[in-house]
């Protein structure tokens, strides 16, 4: 039996962490779950470790890469085979989580997407545009298809997360993290995943964020495709 690690990076997020914990514990109870509280100024830490969940509390807020590579450097010292990427906000739906362990022993990264089959998704137009576009270019640039480069509910195994404990992007890293893993030689896919409206809680993505992160992106998409065509990946 595969040893998964499901980790959840925190912040602020008291309202809807224990609902994340129970509905993995009804689907995998046999995995263990980290929750990475990146410095949340609410009781996130106390009410996940209440529902039976492991938690590291970082000193202040270092942002979803920080704590995502947090958890997988826990992942790595712990000697765990798969560790599992999902958001606190309840959106990812733990339902899918054998659908994406199931295909984890055929590549080294499953992403969960919201639009390699038809869903229930419904998003709005322009974060639809922002999905689509960011997908498309990382589909060019890595010369394979993929419909949801955005989506934070990932599988990685044992290479990825040694990878992923050495380097992991810091702002909006889902994207990036994908070009990374490709200039690794690693195998990605996708598997269709459902995702939820977000119940309880706010969003951090404001128009501005927005904006800052398709820039941002962007460039260091193609910094990276330049990068890998050069031989210095």
């Amino acid at each position: 039996m595969l040893k998964v690690l499901v980790i959840i990076p925190a912040y602020n997020e008291e309202s809807s962490v224990p609902y994340v914990i129970q509905d993995i514990r009804n689907h995998m109870p046999s995995a263990d779950i980290l929750v990475v509280n990146d410095g949340s100024r609410d009781r996130t830490a106390q009410v996940a470790m209440e529902a039976g969940a492991k938690v590291l509390t970082l000193p202040f807020n270092v942002g979803i890469g920080g704590g995502m590579q947090t958890g997988y450097m826990y992942a790595k010292k712990h000697g765990y085979d798969v560790a599992v990427q999902m958001d606190a906000d309840g959106q990812h739906a733990a339902a899918d989580l054998p659908r994406l362990l199931s295909k984890v022993r055929d590549c080294d990264l499953v992403i969960g997407s919201r639009f390699l089959e038809k869903t229930s998704y419904k998003s709005s137009v322009m974060r639809k545009v922002g999905i689509t576009f960011f997908s498309r270019l990382v589909s060019l640039v890595t010369r394979q298809r993929f419909t949801d480069t955005t989506s934070g509910f990932r599988a990685a195994g044992a290479k990825v997360i040694d990878l992923y404990a050495e380097y992991y992007p810091m702002d909006y890293p889902e994207v990036e993290s994908i070009v990374y893993l490709t200039r690794k030689h690693c195998r990605l896919m996708e598997v269709k995943a459902e995702m939820r409206a977000r119940e309880t809680g706010k969003s951090s993505i404001t128009p501005l964020k927005s904006a800052y992160y398709m820039v941002k992106v962007t460039l260091s998409v193609l910094m990276s495709a330049v990068r890998y065509r050069e031989g210095k990946a």
